[in-house]
């Protein structure tokens, strides 16, 4: 069973009743305010947790939906959001990651990197050509994220030729911002983190952020060409999977 033990923390994929509870149980805290959060995909993914060895608290955990190509796009939970018609022709393997999260108020760095770490021997274990998933902001109000969305249609929108279009029936379009003058500090503040590491990668972004009033956030579609990934940036991850 693929596993990754780093420091205080070990990353392994949900085998047990418990493990799945457990899971679930930091997605209500962290989606729904406690109340559950389960879809019909979670049966069909594989559920992946962050524990702290010491305890078996769980601090982390994301599910993973495995697809052989862009031809089986539409099964994904970001399939519901964006039309995603120009990725069914996407050759690779992919994977969609969703429901990350960390438990609240998380300082400890470390937890991100052993998930991450975790990413990429999945990735390098399957041969595994793109990432994709939704990146959250919190709450509705695309208002608060002006400059944030400015900076992400300036310089990390989807190539052209992958680009997901317009699908859900409450956006905001970046296109405008794009007159806007930018407050890039700010815009890196009110960046969530999990983007970050995204853009940190190469990441990129579709062209406007779904409001999604289920969740009480906005959301961007968010991919990763595992190719494209500066080859620094893949040297520490694998060193942390490794």
């Amino acid at each position: 069973m693929l596993t990754l033990e780093k420091g205080k923390y070990t990353a392994r994929f949900a085998v047990s009743p418990a493990d799945r509870q457990a899971a679930f149980a930091l997605r209500a805290a962290c989606f729904r305010g406690g109340k559950a959060d389960e879809d019909h995909l979670d049966p069909t993914c594989e559920h992946v947790i962050v524990q702290e060895m010491q305890t078996g608290r769980v601090v982390c955990t994301f599910r993973i939906l495995s697809l052989s190509s862009g031809q089986d796009i539409d099964q994904s939970y970001a399939a519901q959001h964006y039309d995603l018609g120009k990725l069914q022709k996407y050759p690779g393997k992919m994977i969609e990651l969703g429901r990350f999260c960390t438990t609240p108020n998380c300082a400890d760095p470390d937890v991100l990197r052993v998930a991450w770490g975790f990413v990429t021997k999945l990735v390098d274990r399957d041969g595994i050509d793109l990432l994709f998933g939704c990146s959250s902001f919190e709450g509705t109000d695309g208002a608060a994220y002006l400059d944030t969305f400015a900076v992400l249609h300036d310089r990390h929108t989807a190539p052209t030729r992958w680009r997901p279009r317009v699908k859900a029936p409450q956006i905001f379009s970046f296109k405008s911002f794009v007159a806007r003058t930018l407050d890039r500090r700010l815009a890196m503040k009110t960046m969530p983190p999990l983007l970050k590491t995204y853009l940190g990668m190469g990441g990129w972004v579709s062209d406007h952020a779904v409001i999604d009033n289920d969740l009480g956030t906005l959301h961007v579609f968010t991919g990763v060409e595992i190719a494209s990934i500066p080859k620094a940036r893949a040297r520490a991850l694998r060193a942390v999977a490794g």
